[in-house]
């Protein structure tokens, strides 16, 4: 069974990612490649630092009384 990651801060948020990522065998730069973003933007957000857009959605998300849970697809 794969692991599961509960989103409710930005550092919750890069633990997951980077856990997917390396999971995957991808670098950082890879995976830029592959969704268009900058390699420093996705270092960023494995780091753990706050950004507007994740500020806003964890916001959104409280509000609205949501937990955000991460697992990998099986499709």
């Amino acid at each position: 069974m794969s692991e599961e990651f509960r989103i409710y801060s930005p550092e919750s948020l890069g633990a997951a990612l980077k856990h997917y990522r390396e999971e995957s065998g991808w670098s950082q730069s890879e995976l830029a490649h592959r969704t268009g973003l900058n390699r420093t933007y996705l270092s960023e957000l494995e780091g753990g630092h706050s950004t507007a857009q994740t500020r806003r959605l964890l916001k959104v998300f409280r509000e609205l009384g949501l937990r955000v849970t991460l697992e990998k697809a099986d499709w």
